[in-house]
């Protein structure tokens, strides 16, 4: 009964490994690539304040809230990060630190020129964001395994097959590119006190590159 009972495994055990072995021969696997150009709607800026007392450093934050607020930035999208006291520092000896969100309807050329202030110490581009990018992410996916399955099918076709059931689906996450900066602020990225330029500068959102999404799908399709 034993042997008999291993030589039904084994006949299993073969018949499993040739059906894996016919699928693998009868497969076609190929690679479907899309991307996209999304245009940001939002802007995550870092900016740090100092004083050389806690009330000056009240008024200064009190400046900074109505500087945002008259550029069109809400309360509740600025939020607080850190605070620093050195006691050995002559001057500056506190300092505050902050994060705020710029929309696309806030106006970034008189964030930056308003800005410009002695009690400013950074002011950064943390993050460059569309708020809709997940149902993008979506459509770029699902654009490349169409795509694997177009390549499958033109490719089968020259041969007088057809691509069948996919056996197997793979994806790729090639590149997304959502830390871009304006083209006008980049190598100004970080500064104690921001210079103006000689020459008017156009920060607004019209002058920040596009976020790039990009995605492959590696695809194994039966062929008929």
């Amino acid at each position: 009964m034993k042997l008999k009972h291993f030589l039904l495994i084994g006949i299993l055990t073969l018949g499993s490994f040739v059906n894996a072995q016919e699928v693998k021969k009868n497969a076609i696997e190929v690679t479907g690539v899309a991307e996209m150009e999304i245009e940001p709607d939002q802007i995550i800026f870092s900016i740090g304040i100092k004083a050389d007392n806690k009330n000056d450093l009240a008024d200064n934050e009190k400046k900074l809230f109505e500087t945002l607020k008259n550029a069109g930035v809400k309360n509740e999208d600025i939020k607080f990060k850190s605070m620093y006291q050195n006691i050995y520092s002559k001057t500056a000896k506190f300092t505050k630190n902050y994060q705020f969100t710029a929309g696309s309807k806030s106006n970034l050329s008189k964030i930056f020129e308003d800005l410009n202030q002695k009690w400013v110490s950074s002011l950064n581009i943390s993050e460059v964001k569309n708020t809709k990018i997940a149902d993008f992410r979506k459509t770029v996916k699902i654009n490349a395994l169409k795509a694997a399955k177009e390549k499958a099918d033109y490719l089968l076709e020259s041969m007088g097959k057809k691509a069948g059931s996919p056996l197997e689906i793979v994806e790729i996450e090639d590149y997304t590119s959502d830390m871009i900066m304006p083209a006008a602020y980049k190598g100004r990225a970080s500064n104690v006190q921001l210079e103006m330029a000689d020459a008017p500068v156009d920060y607004s959102f019209d002058n920040i590159e596009n976020i790039k999404l990009k995605y492959s799908i590696k695809a194994r399709y039966e062929i008929l």
